[in-house]
């Protein structure tokens, strides 16, 4: 069985407030000096989904490539999907490639799945955490022609089929759907698993596969964005507070309920 795990490095979203910039002319995020990027949180719920598959498939060969599209890759950081045991990391890099919009993303991950593949699963995070838009995992089950189950929290393989328990508001479902079959994990899988000694040793002798738009046959005009982004700034929020008082507690109650009324809150 061989699993395909899309992951995107993204700003360290714990990056404190006050470090957090805006150039507004460029229309992009200054990344902080000293503050190193991350793999987004919910691919690795991602990688840990494969790792599991491949522990309750004990008596099978799985093997699991991570694939990530960019450019300026901090190695470190990319490589932590292999520390925890993935066996392949497949990088497109290119720096036509560091500000794409879903739809040109959706167009090289897919030709980079159809180019390493072919793959059993195709796994995602939820979605990233820097722009919260969990649109690129929808297109890309529509772009491979695959079945796709979002929300997950856990799954099980059969020979041909897949069973995953996928989150909603006030429960779970269980749904299954034939291979091969694209799936978006959440937080509710579970920690994903922290890199011990022998992964991270592993891992540094691992070399990543690079490649380029050339090798998967995309142009520039091929990544042209659906969606322009015409502004991109920090939101300025204020607030006022009023204090009520009255004669006695009950006093102040009955006119903090008055000033609800009137500013029709209640």
């Amino acid at each position: 069985m061989r699993i395909a795990v899309c992951v995107k490095q993204v700003p360290d979203p714990e990056t404190p407030p006050s470090q957090f910039k805006i150039d507004e002319a460029a229309l992009a995020v200054v990344s902080p000096p000293g503050v190193p990027p991350v793999v987004n949180g919910f691919d690795l719920n991602a990688v840990e989904a494969a790792l599991r598959v491949r522990e309750t498939l004990a008596g099978q060969e799985v093997e699991i490539t991570v694939l990530s599209v960019g450019t300026g890759f901090v190695m470190d950081v990319m490589k932590r999907p292999l520390s925890m045991g993935a066996d392949r990391l497949v990088l497109v890099d290119d720096p036509s490639l560091a500000a794409l919009d879903a739809v040109a993303t959706v167009k090289v991950l897919a030709a980079a799945i159809r180019h390493t593949g072919p793959f059993d699963i195709v796994m995602c995070g939820r979605q990233a955490s820097d722009w919260d838009q969990a649109t690129v995992p929808l297109g890309l089950a529509e772009a491979l022609d695959l079945p796709c189950v979002t929300l997950a929290r856990s799954v099980q393989v059969q020979d041909s089929s897949v069973t995953v328990e996928r989150v909603i508001v006030d429960g779970h479902q269980v749904i299954e759907a034939q291979l091969p079959a694209l799936i978006t994990f959440s937080n509710e899988l579970g920690e994903p698993r922290y890199p011990n000694l022998r992964g991270i040793m592993a891992a540094s002798r691992k070399t990543p596969e690079t490649l380029t738009l050339e090798d998967l046959e995309i142009t520039a005009s091929d990544l042209e964005p659906a969606l322009k982004l015409t502004r991109l700034f920090v939101p300025e929020s204020g607030q006022e507070c009023e204090f009520i008082e009255g004669e006695d507690d009950a006093d102040a109650g009955r006119r903090l309920a008055v000033r609800l009324r009137e500013a029709k809150l209640i």
